[in-house]
C-alpha cells in the first residue's frame, strides 16, 4: 500500500482558514479528502477524479478546493470560511486502479493517518 501523510490540520477559529497538505510517493489515479467528526460516519469532502475533475460535498462546496501538485507529489485540501461543524479528523486518500478510481462510491484502498481540524465558534 502507498503511504500517504498529512499535515496542515489544527485549531482556528470560526471564519478563519487552514490548508492540509498529503505527501505521496506514488501517483495516484484518483486522490480525495474525507472526514470523519466523533459519532459520526466517514464522509467524502472533495476529490480530483481520473480526468483531473474536481467534485465537492455539498457542505464545502464553495469554501474548500482541492488541487495537486505533481512536481511535489502533493495533493492539498484549502479550507475557507471554515465553521464549527468542519471540526473533524480529516484523511488523505488515494488510488492508483482505474476501475477503483472509477466505483461510485468510490472507497478508496489508500489512506492516510489523519490530521485533526477543529473549529470553534
Amino acid at each position: 500500500q502507498e503511504q500517504l501523510v498529512e499535515s496542515g490540520g489544527g485549531s482556528v477559529q470560526a471564519g478563519g482558514s487552514l490548508r492540509l497538505s498529503c505527501a505521496y510517493s506514488l501517483y495516484p489515479l484518483c486522490t480525495g479528502w474525507f472526514r470523519q467528526a466523533p459519532g459520526k460516519e466517514r464522509e467524502r469532502v472533495a476529490s480530483v477524479h481520473t480526468d483531473s475533475s474536481t467534485s465537492y460535498a455539498e457542505s464545502v462546496q464553495g469554501r474548500f478546493i482541492i488541487s495537486e501538485d505533481d512536481g511535489k507529489k502533493t495533493v492539498y485540501l484549502q479550507m475557507n470560511s471554515l465553521k464549527p461543524e468542519d471540526t473533524a479528523m480529516y484523511y488523505c486518500a488515494a488510488d492508483f486502479s482505474l476501475p477503483r478510481c472509477r466505483a461510485t462510491p468510490w472507497t478508496p484502498s489508500n489512506w492516510g493517518h489523519g490530521t485533526q481540524v477543529t473549529v470553534s465558534s
